[in-house]
């Protein structure tokens, strides 16, 4: 809990590829009002859909209290980018934010959240992924975010692609029998794996509706099916890959550290969770893994109480 600032409010934003969650917070971190909205990526969505939806929930959240949030966090993908950041702390502007606007990796804020604001580890896996850590020191290292065209392994539209892959080599022939092909098919309502071609490349597969694909991998792997096991095993090894990167460049190896797991594909995936933990205890055998169980706009609204008393020190990038 934090004291001495009763009539200070803060918003602590997490802004990310399927949803938005906006919190506003007193000076001693009572969460007031929350509001959702879809996600808000720049690479995705685009700046006004962004302005648009970030708008949205600070409206809601703020309500008929006519407060003014001294500080306000927002957690969102890509801002490690310079342009992204400008393009964001213009956003911010816009609606009416000239100061007192803090804006960080999204992967920071579910850190904060789930291992305070010491040195921790974060995987996210959800409709993207990355690892992300920071030391004592106060130095962060980061693998992966780098969208689902040039990376995200282990997130969700990585392992339906990978889904979707099996399927349609099994039909050529290439790859061994699935109980993907049937769960796939079903799924989508399609004849036939040809039906795939019209659907991902002349209906536009949506991002997001990658996500029941990969639930498909969950089921077809829990019925035994070889083909998905080894998606699933290799999204894991992935996934441990990233954080192994983040560890070694911060020299984390021998520490004692919480490493916080987070997004939909752990959510939906318990599976995952267990092989990830194993992977981790090779990895960082001092670290402490855990699922974040709750809301990761809790460790905006920890950074925006942090700044407005000057305490605050984003990790600066090795």
């Amino acid at each position: 809990m934090y004291h001495n600032f009763p009539d200070m409010h803060v918003l602590g934003i997490d802004a990310g590829g399927s949803k938005t969650v906006c919190l506003l917070a007193d000076g001693e971190g009572n969460v007031l009002a929350e509001a959702r909205g879809p996600g808000a990526n720049l690479q995705t969505s685009g700046e006004l859909e962004v302005e648009k939806v970030l708008h949205q929930v600070i409206d809601e959240a703020i309500g008929d209290r006519g407060v003014q949030p001294q500080i306000v966090c927002v957690g969102i993908a890509g801002v490690d980018r310079p342009r992204d950041s400008q393009a964001l702390a213009t956003i911010m502007r816009r609606l009416g934010f000239k100061s007192g606007t803090l804006i960080v990796n999204d992967a920071l804020v579910a850190l904060v959240a789930g291992a305070g604001i010491g040195p921790g580890l974060v995987i996210v896996a959800g409709t993207g992924s990355i690892a992300y850590g920071r030391d004592a020191a106060g130095r962060a290292a980061r693998a992966g975010g780098w969208g689902y065209l040039l990376g995200d392994e282990g997130a969700g539209f990585w392992i339906g692609r990978l889904a979707l892959s099996a399927v349609v080599r099994q039909f050529d022939g290439r790859a061994p029998d699935t109980m993907l092909t049937r769960l796939v098919l079903e799924h989508m309502r399609l004849d036939s794996p040809r039906d795939l071609i019209q659907v991902v490349y002349e209906g536009g597969l949506h991002r997001q509706s990658m996500a029941g694909v990969a639930l498909l991998v969950r089921d077809a792997a829990d019925g035994g099916d070889a083909v998905a096991r080894d998606i699933l095993a290799r999204a894991s090894a992935e996934l441990v890959a990233a954080a192994a990167s983040v560890v070694s460049k911060l020299e984390m190896r021998g520490l004692p550290f919480r490493t916080v797991l987070t997004g939909g594909v752990f959510r939906g995936m318990p599976a995952m969770v267990a092989t990830v933990a194993a992977g981790m205890a090779e990895v960082a055998p001092r670290s402490e893994v855990r699922c974040l169980e709750v809301e990761p706009a809790l460790g905006a609204v920890s950074l925006a109480l942090e700044a407005a008393r000057g305490r605050v020190a984003v990790p600066t990038y090795l």
